[in-house]
């Protein structure tokens, strides 16, 4: 197994008087896809949220490369090496590709180019559009951006929030192509999706999160052949 770069131990969250998380634990090995699959409410985006530092858990430990960050601020977990993007995309609508784009290194001091390049080689539609403001672009086109901005920052694990949710199933495909990439070329990416049928057929390993609590765990092609599975999430 490959080195752990992410681990989530006993994690619960709160939110007013409702336990959004129960005490969940899971792991991220680096250079891997991971998967959190599950319905509405589960706590998904919480999860995400409070590896960030978005989201100020209960209790519970959150590590990076065994460093804790539970208590520290956005900001030093983004300049550590974990990103996040957001669900709803959420890019700048009034400002152009290539602004959007450069907010993502607004930790960094040092020449953008090279990085600038790498993103428009991920997304060509967004080299083409560099200039247009980010409004005015297709949901997939926005899904990319949201992607590429997050890229800027260099992190070693990516995190993405139902990176399908409203788009053709043509756009889909070509938005869990760009992920693959992005783990082939050494980023560990940390995925929560609805999609459930996608998200397996590309992780390593998957994790099913229902009510706040992960009751299944197991590779990819396990979860995808399971039969609680295939009738809770998969239509089958």
């Amino acid at each position: 197994m490959s080195d752990i770069i992410l681990s989530v131990k006993d994690l619960q969250v709160n939110y007013g008087g409702i336990e959004a998380v129960k005490g969940i634990s899971f792991d991220v090995p680096a250079g891997q896809i991971v998967t959190l699959i599950g319905a509405n409410g589960a706590g998904k985006s919480t999860t995400l949220k409070s590896v960030v530092g978005l989201v100020k858990p209960k209790s519970g430990s959150i590590t990076f490369n065994g460093e804790e960050l539970v208590g520290k601020e956005t900001t030093s977990i983004v300049s550590k090496g974990i990103t996040l993007v957001p669900e709803g995309r959420r890019v700048f609508a009034d400002l152009t590709v290539l602004e959007n784009i450069k907010i993502g290194a607004y930790l960094r001091k040092d020449d953008l180019k090279d990085d600038i390049a790498w993103v428009y080689d991920l997304f060509p539609r967004l080299k083409e559009r560099e200039w247009q403001l980010a409004g005015t672009l297709s949901g997939g086109e926005q899904q990319m951006l949201a992607v590429a901005r997050a890229l800027m920052s260099r992190p070693k694990v990516i995190m993405m929030d139902e990176p399908s949710l409203g788009l053709a199933p043509l756009i889909v495909k070509g938005i869990f192509d760009i992920i693959k990439e992005i783990n082939k070329q050494g980023v560990t990416v940390l995925l929560i999706e609805q999609n459930a049928n996608m998200a397996l057929k590309i992780a390593d390993y998957a994790y099913v999160l229902e009510t706040g609590r992960i009751t299944l765990s197991g590779t990819g092609a396990e979860l995808l052949s399971n039969d609680e599975v295939k009738k809770a999430y998969l239509g089958k």
